[in-house]
């Protein structure tokens, strides 16, 4: 039995500020070319794996990011 790290952005909360693209060591993160609700690129993530260092949820000022650990 192993842990997955889940990394989730909530599209339309994300205003895609890019401060967590520029602190992810894995490049985990990206602005996306689609707009969200509000007329805001938000954040999306990318084929890189996320080793959960939290430091994407820790520097969003809108709480828009959220790390889980699941079961594999």
């Amino acid at each position: 039995m192993g842990k997955r790290i889940i990394l989730k952005v909530n599209k339309n909360i994300c205003k895609g500020c890019g401060l967590c693209v520029e602190v992810c060591p894995q490049k985990t993160l990206r602005i996306s070319k689609m707009f969200n609700r509000f007329g805001y690129h938000f954040v999306e993530t990318s084929e890189n794996d996320c080793k959960g260092c939290k430091r994407c949820t820790i520097i969003c000022p809108d709480a828009a990011i959220e790390i889980f650990l699941e079961e594999d």
